[in-house]
């Protein structure tokens, strides 16, 4: 199962993960970091302290840029071409990854209500 560990009240990770459903076929599931399932991910893989996105796939754990990175490769159409960026040294993206999440609550907001989600891909929500 691959599964991808968000910030629950985060709009920019709201966003994304419904840009994921769009355009991923069905091979997420989902969880957020504050969930009981997500804190068991986190314990179980190590991640105290994590306030980035997360993948989990083949029993590893992605954080921060390369997670996003093996997201986006798994996506349908253009975005899986961005993969190209693994390229560049992970500090180098992880910096850039982290000055835009240092910001995200500022520029962006945090949720005040859940997401309305269809029966499909209330399905794929881990809980």
């Amino acid at each position: 199962m691959r599964i991808i560990l968000f910030d629950g009240v985060c709009n920019v990770c709201d966003a994304s993960v419904r840009f994921i459903l769009k355009r991923d076929g069905g091979i997420f599931h989902f969880a957020s970091l504050q969930s009981e399932v997500g804190q068991q991910l986190v314990k179980q893989y190590h991640l105290q302290g994590i306030d980035s996105v997360v993948l989990i796939e083949h029993h590893q754990a992605y954080t921060k840029s390369t997670a996003a990175l093996h997201i986006a490769k798994s996506l349908q159409g253009f975005w899986r071409f961005l993969y190209i960026a693994i390229v560049v040294p992970r500090p180098i993206r992880d910096r850039l990854y982290a000055f835009v999440a240092k910001n995200r609550y500022k520029w962006f907001g945090q949720k005040e209500v859940c997401m309305l989600l269809s029966k499909e891909q209330q399905a794929r929500f881990l809980s």
